[in-house]
């Protein structure tokens, strides 16, 4: 049954955003072997990876916390690895980028602003909750924040959010942060959009999957939440863009259809953000110190350790990870890694032996500061 009546793969009457990467094509379409769109992805990555760097920088990165929750450890690190517990904790943090275009207008863009409470009707994070005694989840789950919360400590009001960006849809329910066009039964009320002027960027090829899930998707959208969502709440693209100085949007796909990456220039350089891994280790395992992480990657000859809770298409997904780690920047603290931020990030905690990370980034953080 199709539960996203308007998600077509064009969606007719909504406007684009930013400026097409030409460079970056989108080699899961090519008909090329796996191994050569491999290969593909590494050039084409040196090459944006050039370009975008002149594009500027945004003026400010703010990193915020939401939710630390389980996940489990077969999912998080793809085969690898050898703890024993079932579980490990991720940590989902928002990211509040902001900048001036040319013309001086001032942008908000949010990137990963999951409405926690409603996430949780995620179906299977819905019946793993049904399953847990609730002594135990208290200790599993860690609510850090809100997003208006967030906003308001930061002192940006609900109108000055420009964009909203997800790397995918998977537990996402934005009812409340755009609005809905009828009555919602389970929040008693037709909710206003919080967010009036933001718009949703997304793949459109992720709108036309989620138009018609396959049972490989199915635990991990929530469908029915988008039936009364605006269509002209979203703005759709084809592939990568450039939104402003120093922030794009990279097509990743694999994880899901239409996966994407945040990428932006800092400081220190350039930065990736998915949830293409939950470790930033998981992009250079030899130098892990998680049980399995580096023996499997040398036996297997394997440069990178996947989030698998979907394998919708494994290749593309490991060539996406390859194109973010092409991008990404050494991080100045520790140069064995990368400045790949996981939109949600391996988080250490007592009730899961052997999910410690060797090493986290925890926050991206650039230009001023809110005091």
């Amino acid at each position: 049954m199709v539960l996203f009546p308007w998600g077509a793969a064009d969606v007719p009457g909504l406007p684009t955003v930013g400026a097409g990467v030409d460079v970056l094509t989108d080699l899961s379409r090519s008909g090329e072997p796996p191994g050569a769109r491999l290969r593909a992805a590494r050039q084409q990555g040196e090459a944006f990876r050039r370009e975008f760097a002149a594009t500027g920088a945004p003026d400010s990165i703010t990193t915020c916390d939401l939710v630390t929750l389980p996940y489990p450890t077969r999912f998080g690190l793809f085969r690898a690895s050898r703890a024993i517990a079932p579980f490990l904790s991720i940590t989902n943090r928002m990211l509040v980028i902001r900048w001036h275009e040319s013309d001086g207008r001032r942008r908000v863009l949010l990137f990963e602003p999951s409405d926690v409470e409603l996430g949780r009707y995620t179906p299977y994070f819905d019946s793993l909750i049904k399953k847990t005694p609730g002594v135990i989840e208290r200790q599993m789950v860690h609510e850090h924040g809100t997003v208006p919360g967030h906003l308001a400590r930061l002192g940006i009001a609900p109108q000055e959010v420009d964009f909203i960006l997800f790397d995918h849809l998977h537990t996402q329910d934005l009812r409340r942060w755009v609005g809905t066009t009828a009555y919602q039964d389970d929040l008693d009320g037709q909710p206003k959009a919080a967010f009036p002027n933001a718009k949703v960027i997304v793949q459109r090829d992720e709108l036309a999957g989620m138009a018609d899930l396959h049972p490989l998707q199915k635990p991990w959208y929530q469908p029915a939440a988008y039936r009364d969502v605006p269509p002209g709440a979203f703005l759709p693209v084809s592939g990568s863009v450039v939104i402003g100085p120093g922030v794009g949007v990279v097509k990743t796909p694999g994880h899901v259809f239409g996966n994407q990456s945040l990428i932006v220039n800092t400081s220190t350089g350039i930065w990736v953000s998915s949830e293409n891994v939950i470790a930033v280790e998981a992009l250079t395992p030899e130098h892990s110190g998680l049980p399995g992480l580096a023996r499997w990657s040398r036996a297997w000859q394997q440069e990178v350790v996947l989030n698998a809770n979907t394998i919708e298409t494994t290749a593309d997904q490991y060539n996406s990870v390859i194109l973010e780690k092409t991008l990404a920047d050494r991080s100045q603290a520790d140069s064995r890694f990368l400045q790949f931020f996981p939109s949600s990030e391996l988080t250490g905690a007592w009730m899961n032996p052997g999910t410690t990370p060797t090493f986290t980034h925890r926050h991206i953080t650039h230009g001023a500061q809110p005091a």
